[in-house]
């Protein structure tokens, strides 16, 4: 009782300190608490009458601090640890402090921890005392307002019975009563959701599903979404739907300020159990091509009666122009009609928008502005109305009777009619560059007029107040006061007024100075860049020396060797840290960082040094199943299973401890590390039990220590039966089958091991199927008949003739699930090399991935002495056998590493193999048909010619002719050749003598194929060859003695790219004629060879296509006649083209522009052209061929490129190669920009001359230069003249314009027969007549001279005058009409223009003859 007396004391002496987060304990205050709290609620009523919300919707940036989970009361024993939990919300996020008996807890005492874990709050007493019973208080505040929880901790001692206590009268009894034990509860979490990376407008998803244990309806976890750690609810632009096992979050129209880490906790009361992944959300298409993306976080701030602050944060602008500002759009709520509050860019990311209608509700959005254009708007902002802020303030609840009756404004009570007071305590509670937000408090008011405030200003230092305009009536005592000038101090002061009077000004407050504009944030610092996963990276940098009112970061990144910068983020970026995810493994990366603040961005800060992405090196796992394989009473062998997660590192070094059962100490077992996952522990005692554990060891370091192992007896093994297999692994895992591997007992029992068995059950089951009945004597074996989608556990019982023995330790679940894209290894024999080829087609690769081939599934080492080559490239491998045996047959299987246990396999059977290599002989020994066999014709000069035909043979036909197995020449003057389109080969041996006698021989080889033919010359078969050859050869030297050619013909070109066939003849005399002839037709050449220097040549002009053919050339006398000849065709007609190609590409000219009325031509002048050189034109990197849109051709002097009416899309880089045998050369030309332009227009201006000249007016013909004419008669000038449209027709006469009258007779028939008649002519109608035709493209004036002459005259001899006709130029500018519209029709591709011949000019207009005279009447007699 004492101590409960002194608990008491010690609580009343500090209840008046604790009275503020005390009060709802207090029995009197509980009462006026309640009465508060009505009132409240009263006063809300009547205003929700009164006036409409000000907020539509619960504003996310202005909510005070809420209790979601409050803390309980808990009764502990001594030396107990105790957490206290609490969840708060609030923005901006509440500060919690807490309290033990109304006193501030000591936290730095160390005696109590405390943790905020994003809004979870916890207290937490290591080791509980009885001076720790007491009251303890959490109060969250943040600047909208404070709430309390309260809990009770009462710690007894041990073993003590209940006793009373000072807070038994506390509300909290039950959770007083014995400590309750919560349920544990586990959760996985199954399915996780992966980073997204989205583009605005588009909708995503994040769902992941978990298993909890125990899964109890009323005990579900808590599904809390956040983002950055702000947590998120149902709302327009966020759905979410949770159940038992799933939690799914929908952001059904993205933008970018949905941007962030997004966060699953699953709460329950032993804890959290969390996953986060990253949302990218890139802007969306521009209205315009470079236009800016939109701003995001459009906030409101210091709502009031006529104006709210609008504030955002700007875009990235990675690959768009800079920023010019910014506008603003405001909609009234229940309307779509957007106003544009601002008529110029605003230049920073704050503006105060006023003019708005008391009680109105408005959203606001921005737009982005540069150079380029507007951007989207942003996603609208939260409705908000324009309200007085202390409406609420003003209201009164007056209690009549102990009930709440009436609630009116503080203006409505009575009082006597009187100036207010003075306001007080002005001051500023925000400042800006060109506005000051100024706060002050009101004064004592109790009377029913209403009360009003008047602002005034002054520069700081200065008595002249100016009085503040505004456009409704200040009932606030919150007000901002706009059109300030930048860094200027200014003084305020408030005065109230009601209907009867103004009260005296208040104190002006203190100087306030407006800001200046500091510009954009430094740069930020060095960029750090370190591996986190295979597909992201962390980046850490230095934060800018002067950050101006930093807002946050933009990160860009950009792949190494390339300039290609994109935004890794599209929302700024608070910390100086950040994961850019969603990059390709393997390749290689910098990045940069730039500030920003409500100005814009900062420079970029310096590039990170180039990462190659990969994931960060981690310990291992620890390792599993540690298995006992055999025990001979001082020693057992161990093995265990590799980690799960190797950490991206290959786990090479293992460590092993030990320890007696019971025992709490390891100690270790081997110093040196174990390499291998069977190790034999030593040094034991034999009868005592023992405990193992491991460690896995890599690059990174040591790995967790596994958990112990089982208690193994060290009793020496005596059974008959053999030990345990070990070290299980799958491969070729399948639907419906899967194949297993095993290492052999270390422990054999009493006899050898005959064969394993394998067992398989489905996970979660004890019963054991036999997949093999037969023991199967090899370590492998395939499972089949499984369920696809089901869980296997394996193991496998080694069998000697005493039985099958112990079953190995239990693999690791597998399902029976082929991977996607799985394939099979194909077996086939290569047609071309005849090798055996097993190949196969991975459907995962990863970096480092490599593919091991094995033989029964042993791995295939010995590659040279076996004939076995394994080519791998990217993602599919082969195995071939260069030299198969029949040995060879067996299983061959392919395993690819570090994937997701991709692996196939092909069983090759003896039959199957025997038939491969049947196929794989005839493949590599064909054999050549031949339709003749070898034989021999004597030639003249008794050259022998030894042939054969073959059956076919390919330009790739290689031959070899031997004589008595000695290999002979085809060097001159031997000659050797073959025909590929007859299959002919032949041989021509210039010498047979009589040491040719003997066997001839020809070896042919065409790709894999051979043949071989022999003839035998031998006895009396080489002794008629031989005379045969003899006559010949006499007969030869007899001819011969007449004319004929020491050099045969041959083609040269010369340097100036002309073409001439040359020969040389001798032994000639004065009789001796020579001719040329191509074909069967004699060419007769502009000059006569002369045979006097003994060389004839023929040159071949504008040599083409059209100059192939075979040319001959003939020498005769009367002592005989010789000839030579040459096909200018295939090869020699391509080695002619390719020395013109050679000549005419390195003297080439600069391309040149010249423009006709059809487009624009290119033009390269060289010295030769002609359609079959190798010459392409290209436009950028594309090639350009001949059609309508491009004409190709040229003259023997250049080559010519015509793009036939150009336009925009055919601006660019225009580059001629010309290809010889050795080099490319090439000659560019930049049709663009002025370039293209002055072209264009040149162009343009030729149409339309061209236009014009085709449909101006024109006489056709039909008037003569010079007409004599007898006085008295009728003179009748008629011509026909066209023009479109139709032409104007006028006559003048002396330059005078002819009026038709009686005597002249103008007439236009049908607008193309026009004449002019004369009556009665006199001698004053002599003279110079014009006509002129003429339509708006122009025309012409053609002049007659008309002579009259007396009867009985001699006729006068006029002349006609020295310019006929007259070219009349258009009126004006000339206007081609648009084409009209027809059908298209079908019409053949243009055929290839051939060069030398130039290309066709537009027809010219016809010009009707001239230098006519007009017949003389004859005289009338």
């Amino acid at each position: 009782m004492a101590a409960s007396a002194s608990v008491m004391r010690h609580y009343a002496h500090h209840s008046a300190e604790a009275q503020f987060v005390a009060r709802e304990y207090s029995s009197s205050e509980v009462v006026e608490d309640d009465y508060s709290y009505q009132s409240k609620a009263r006063i809300q009523g009547v205003v929700k009458k009164k006036m409409t919300e000000k907020y539509v919707r619960e504003e996310s940036m202005i909510r005070g601090p809420k209790y979601l989970v409050r803390l309980r009361s808990h009764t502990v024993f001594e030396n107990t640890p105790i957490k206290l939990f609490c969840t708060v919300e609030g923005y901006p996020t509440p500060l919690v402090k807490w309290y033990k008996d109304g006193v501030t807890l000591d936290i730095s005492s160390g005696k109590y921890l405390v943790e905020d874990n994003v809004g979870i709050h916890t207290l937490e007493i290591p080791k509980c005392s009885t001076s720790d019973t007491a009251l303890y208080t959490a109060v969250a505040g943040n600047i909208h307002g404070q709430v309390s929880t309260q809990a009770s901790i009462i710690v007894k001692k041990f073993r003590e019975e209940e006793e009373s206590s000072v807070y038994a009268w506390l509300p909290y009894q039950a959770p007083m009563l014995p400590e309750i034990k919560y349920t544990k509860i586990n959760i996985t979490f199954v399915k996780k959701f992966e980073a997204v990376f989205a583009v605005e407008g588009e909708s995503a998803t994040l769902e992941a599903t978990m298993s909890v244990k125990p899964n109890l309806a009323n005990l579900q976890p808590e599904a809390q979404w956040f983002r950055d750690d702000y947590r998120l609810s149902d709302s327009k632009w966020v759905k979410i739907e949770s159940g038992r096992g799933f939690s799914k979050l929908t952001l059904p129209h993205l933008n970018k300020d949905d941007e962030g880490l997004y966060t699953l906790r699953m709460v329950t009361k032993g804890g959290v159990a969390e996953h986060s992944t990253f949302v990218s959300v890139a802007d969306g298409p521009p209205p315009i091509p470079k236009a800016p993306g939109a701003p995001m976080d459009i906030k409101i701030h210091d709502a009031n009666r006529d104006y709210v602050i609008v504030s955002w944060k700007p875009p990235n602008t990675t690959t768009e122009g800079p920023i010019l500002g910014y506008f603003i759009d405001r909609c009234e709520v229940g309307t779509e009609n957007w106003t544009q509050c601002n008529d110029s860019p605003c230049k920073v990311c704050k503006y105060p928008v006023v003019g708005l209608f008391e009680g109105h509700s408005y959203y606001f959005r921005v737009r982005t502005v540069n150079a380029q254009g507007i951007s989207k708007p942003s996603r609208i902002s939260d409705p908000i109305a324009a309200l007085d802020p202390t409406e609420f303030d003003r209201l009164h609840a007056k209690k009549l009777g102990g009930k709440l009756d009436v609630v009116s404004y503080h203006d409505d009570l009575e009082a006597e009619g009187k100036p207010p007071g003075a306001p007080s305590g002005i001051r500023a509670v925000e400042v800006d560059r060109t506005y000051v937000v100024l706060k002050w408090t009101g004064p004592e008011y109790h009377s029913k007029a209403p009360l009003w405030y008047y602002l005034e200003k002054s520069a700081a230092g200065s008595d002249s107040w100016q009085r503040v305009s505004t456009q409704v009536p200040v009932r606030s005592p919150r007000y901002a006061v706009f059109d300030l000038a930048e860094g200027q101090q200014y003084q305020f002061r408030v005065l109230a007024a009601n209907m009867y009077g103004t009260s005296p000004a208040c104190t002006p407050c203190e100087p306030v100075e407006t800001l200046k504009l500091k510009g954009v944030p430094s740069a930020p610092g060095q960029v750090i860049a370190t591996r986190e996963t295979d597909t992201s990276v962390l980046i850490q940098w230095a934060a800018p020396k002067e950050p101006n009112n930093l807002i946050g970061y933009y990160i860009d990144v950009c792949v190494k060797s390339t300039k290609d910068w994109l935004s890794a983020n599209h929302k700024p970026h608070k910390s100086t840290k950040f994961v850019v995810q969603g990059l390709t493994t393997g390749e290689t990366y910098s990045f940069r960082v730039q500030a920003i603040n409500e100005i814009g961005l900062s420079d970029e800060s310096q590039e990170s040094s180039p990462l190659s992405v990969k994931a960060a090196l981690t310990t291992p796992s620890e390792p599993y199943d540690i298995a006992l394989l055999s025990c001979d009473g001082q020693s057992m062998v161990l093995n265990w299973k590799r980690p799960a997660h190797s950490g991206g590192s290959k786990v090479k070094d293992y460590y092993v401890d030990k320890r007696r059962s019971g025992a709490t100490t390891w100690r270790e077992v081997n110093i040196a590390p174990v390499k291998e996952r069977l190790y034999k522990v030593e040094t034991l005692t034999e009868g005592a039990v023992y405990e193992f554990q491991i460690y896995g060891a890599s690059l990174a370091g040591l790995g967790t220590a596994s958990a112990a192992s089982n208690a193994f007896s060290c009793e020496t093994w005596t059974m008959a039966q053999p030990g345990p297999a070990y070290d299980l692994t799958f491969c070729e895992v399948r639907d419906d089958s899967l194949v297993v591997e095993w290492q052999k007992p270390v422990y054999s029992g009493a006899g050898p091991i005959t064969g394993y068995h394998v067992d398989y059950a489905k996970k979660g089951s004890d019963v054991w199927t036999t997949s093999n009945e037969t023991a199967v004597s090899s370590r492998f074996h395939k499972v089949t008949g499984l369920e696809a989608g089901s869980s296997y556990v394996f193991r496998v019982r080694a069998a000697n003739e005493e039985g099958a023995g112990a079953p190995s330790m239990a693999s690791d679940p597998i399902i029976a699930k082929a991977l996607p894209g799985s394939q099979e290894v194909s077996c086939v024999v290569d047609e071309k090399s005849g090798d055996i080829v097993l190949s196969f087609q991975s459907c995962q690769i990863k970096d480092g991935s490599t593919f091991t081939w094995k033989r029964n599934y042993k791995e295939i080492t010995e590659f040279s002495s076996s004939g076995i080559v394994v080519m791998t490239e990217g993602s599919s491998s082969s195995l071939i056998f260069k030299s198969a045996s029949k040995e060879d047959f067996g299983t061959y299987s392919v395993v690819v590493s570090n994937t997701d246990g991709v692996s196939s396999s092909h069983h090759i059977s003896a039959e199957e193999l025997e038939k491969m290599l049947a196929l794989s002989y005839e493949i590599r020994h064909p054999v050549i048909p031949l339709k003749t066999e070898l034989a021999y014709k004597i030639l003249e000069r008794g050259r022998m010619r030894f042939w054969l035909q073959a059956e076919a043979i390919s330009a790739a036909v290689t031959y070899k002719f031997f004589a008595n197995n000695k290999e002979l020449s085809g060097a001159a003057p031997n000659q050797q050749s073959h025909d590929v389109a007859t299959g002919v080969i032949e041989f021509i041996l210039d010498h047979f003598t009589e040491d040719s006698e003997g066997t001839f021989t020809c070896q042919v080889t065409d790709g894999g194929g051979k043949a071989q033919s022999s003839l035998v010359l031998i006895g009396d078969a080489f002794k008629a060859a031989l005379a045969e050859a003899d006559y010949q050869r006499r007969e030869y030297i007899r001819v011969k003695e007449g004319p004929h050619f020491s050099e045969f013909l041959s083609v040269q070109v010369g340097d100036d790219c002309s073409v001439s066939l040359v020969c040389k003849v001798s032994n000639l005399k004065k009789e001796s004629a020579f001719h040329w002839f191509r074909g069967d037709q004699e060419i007769v050449p502009a000059v006569a060879a002369d045979l006097t220097s003994g060389v004839c040549k023929l040159t071949l002009d504008l040599f083409s296509k059209k100059s192939t053919g075979v040319y001959k050339a003939t020498i005769s006398d009367d002592r005989g006649k010789d000839m030579s000849q040459i096909d200018i065709s295939g090869e020699v007609f391509g080695d002619v083209i390719t020395r013109l190609c050679h000549l005419a590409g390195s003297t080439a000219a600069e391309l040149s522009i010249h423009c006709t009325a059809v487009g624009i031509q290119l033009q390269c002048v060289m010295k030769y052209y002609t359609s079959e050189m190798n010459i392409q034109w290209l436009h950028s990197a594309a090639k350009l061929s001949h059609g309508e849109k491009t004409v190709i051709g040229g003259t023997a002097a250049m080559a010519t490129m015509e793009v036939i009416e150009p336009t925009e899309r055919d601006k660019g880089l225009y580059s001629i190669q010309i290809t010889d045998a050795e080099k490319t050369h090439t000659r560019t030309l930049d049709l663009s920009g002025d370039v293209f332009d002055k072209a264009f227009a040149e162009f343009q201006r030729l149409k339309a001359e061209a236009y014009a000249e085709k449909n101006r007016g024109k006489v056709v013909g039909g008037l003569p230069d010079v007409v004599t004419i007898m006085e008295k008669k009728t003179l009748s000038l008629t011509c026909t003249v066209c023009g479109d449209p139709k032409p104007h027709v006028s006559w003048l006469k002396s330059g005078v314009e002819v009026e038709p009258d009686d005597q002249y007779i103008v007439s236009l028939d049908s607008g193309k027969f026009a004449s002019l008649t004369i009556k009665g002519v006199s001698m004053v109608d002599s003279g110079r007549y014009s006509m002129i035709v003429q339509n708006k493209y122009g025309g012409e004036s053609v002049d007659i001279v008309v002579s009259v002459y007396k009867h009985g005259e001699k006729i006068p001899e006029a002349k006609p005058a020295l310019t006929p006709k007259t070219m009349i130029p258009p009126k004006g500018p000339i206007e081609i009409p648009a084409p009209k519209a027809v059908a298209p029709s079908p019409s053949p591709a243009p055929a290839a223009a051939k060069s030398p011949t130039p290309p066709k000019m537009a027809p010219k207009s016809p010009v009707p003859a001239r230098g006519v005279k007009s017949p003389t009447p004859t005289k009338r007699k």
